[in-house]
């Protein structure tokens, strides 16, 4: 069995002085669709803080193509929800080969309510090297109502 001891302060050690990747300088990212109040950049520069959603309801598809080959130790994911309640699944998935193949990081359900649970914050270490393209597919409510997918942070370290 080979196993390693998660960092369970891994949440409180990602922070600002963490160094994240500057996705403009290194990847052009592809959306399904976007509210043009809320562009894809609000979700991916720092600085910023409106995050993206998507111009109609229904699955959404984010997908980053690296110029080069990058390396990935962590992944930042924040979503926000404070009208709705509803049930989100995201899938993550990146290609060492230009999208010719894929493999699975993560695949997660999250019930969102406004009474309570209105954020979610995922920090996933992974060791990740040649990622070529880095793909977030998000049905935003899986009883397949009209929701709208948001994304307030994604972030690549």
């Amino acid at each position: 069995m080979r196993k390693r001891k998660i960092d369970s302060d891994l949440k409180q050690n990602v922070g600002s002085d963490w160094k994240w990747l500057d996705i403009e300088k290194l990847a052009v990212v592809e959306v399904t669709s976007e509210d043009d109040a809320f562009p894809i950049e609000s979700a991916l520069l720092p600085g910023e803080v409106s995050g993206w959603r998507a111009s109609g309801p229904g699955k959404q598809i984010i997908r980053l193509l690296f110029d080069n080959p990058q390396r990935l130790q962590l992944i930042r994911l924040c979503f926000e929800e404070l009208e709705n309640e509803r049930t989100q699944e995201y899938v993550l998935r990146w290609s060492p080969d230009g999208g010719q193949s894929y493999r699975e990081i993560i695949r997660q359900q999250w019930n969102f309510n406004p009474e309570g649970a209105t954020s979610e914050i995922e920090n996933y270490q992974v060791d990740l090297s040649a990622v070529t393209i880095l793909e977030l597919s998000i049905n935003p409510d899986i009883s397949e109502r009209n929701t709208f997918a948001s994304l307030k942070e994604l972030r690549l370290g």
